[in-house]
């Protein structure tokens, strides 16, 4: 287990949905495993975000997609991984008991086929140290559940609506960008219990082996991540909040970033917290300077603390290049 370090500065404790966080950095399902795969990285500590979410769990064990799983693209990374997990009651009583819940805080990604498998899932997470629940109804490789409630606006409420009503813990339901209408969905959703939003999820993507005139991916499709989304995820950020700030409901913001630089644009255009995923593939030490520029650009620009910066999007002008 990593050793307890020091918090990030000040200026970077931000509040989401109630929980107190060291820094706005959230850590995003599927890329860290459940909370303890990086921490055997030399200099690596769950202690440098405000959050960790664990891998995406179902109410039974799942051994996920065929391979390939993973394909490397220009600027991004396709996946699918399918939700291969150990089923919500193994997590429960055998992972959590393991993870350091002084270091930081632990969301749980609940996933299911049906409504009924995600209602038995936040009943297990209910009764279990877990900071909070994000609902997982936009999963773009899985054949069933993920894609189906994600993109309708009012099966996502049906959801979410149902999660609501056995737990009292923080829900944040992570909206899909593979849909008509992102606002509503996130009104609806808002309006079912949600207490927060994760904006966005993978966008729905291919490879194909031209040699063989063969899909890459054993799955056929995949979720694509990294800096190509980003702008995407930008712009979906920037709508759902329009429609978030009315109900002052925090937005984790999403989708390529791999900079400061990135996590202050997501900041300016209304997401309170910034998720960090593929990027640490590649650099699994970025928290650290994702933080030291966050912080030193609220210094630059006289910002007392994140909370002031989110939101701040002026848009009566382009800027000057």
């Amino acid at each position: 287990m990593a050793a307890v370090r020091e918090a990030p500065p000040a200026s970077l404790a931000t509040t989401f949905c109630g929980l107190s966080f060291a820094s706005p950095i959230v850590l995003l399902s599927g890329c860290v495993g459940f909370g303890e795969e990086y921490t055997r990285v030399e200099g690596f500590s769950n202690a440098d975000c405000g959050a960790v979410v664990l891998k995406g769990t179902t109410g039974q064990a799942r051994l996920g997609n065929p391979p390939h799983r993973v394909y490397e693209t220009p600027m991004g990374m396709l996946n699918a991984i399918g939700l291969q997990n150990p089923g919500a009651a193994q997590v429960v009583t055998k992972i959590l008991p393991e993870l350091d819940f002084r270091e930081t805080r632990f969301i749980a990604n609940v996933s299911g086929s049906t409504i009924e498998e995600y209602v038995e899932v936040v009943r297990r997470f209910d009764d279990s140290p877990i900071d909070a629940m994000e609902i997982n109804i936009s999963c773009p490789n899985v054949k069933e559940g993920g894609v189906q409630f994600g993109n309708y606006p009012d099966m996502s409420a049906r959801v979410v609506a149902a999660c609501r009503a056995v737990t009292r813990k923080p829900l944040i339901t992570k909206l899909s960008p593979n849909q008509t209408d992102i606002r509503e969905n996130a009104r609806l959703c808002i309006e079912a219990g949600s207490d927060g939003l994760a904006v966005i999820n993978t966008v729905m993507g291919m490879a194909i082996d031209a040699r063989t005139r063969r899909p890459v991916i054993g799955n056929v499709q995949g979720g694509l991540s990294g800096p190509a989304i980003k702008p995407i995820a930008l712009l979906k950020v920037h709508q759902v909040y329009e429609v978030a700030k009315r109900h002052r409901v925090p937005i984790i913001g999403q989708g390529g970033i791999v900079s400061a630089t990135d996590a202050v644009e997501f900041l300016i255009a209304g997401a309170s917290a910034v998720g960090v995923g593929t990027a640490l593939f590649y650099d699994p030490l970025v928290c650290r300077k994702i933080n030291a520029g966050i912080a030193a650009y609220l210094a630059e620009q006289g910002f007392a603390s994140v909370a002031d910066l989110v939101g701040t999007l002026d848009t009566s002008r382009p800027a000057a290049h």
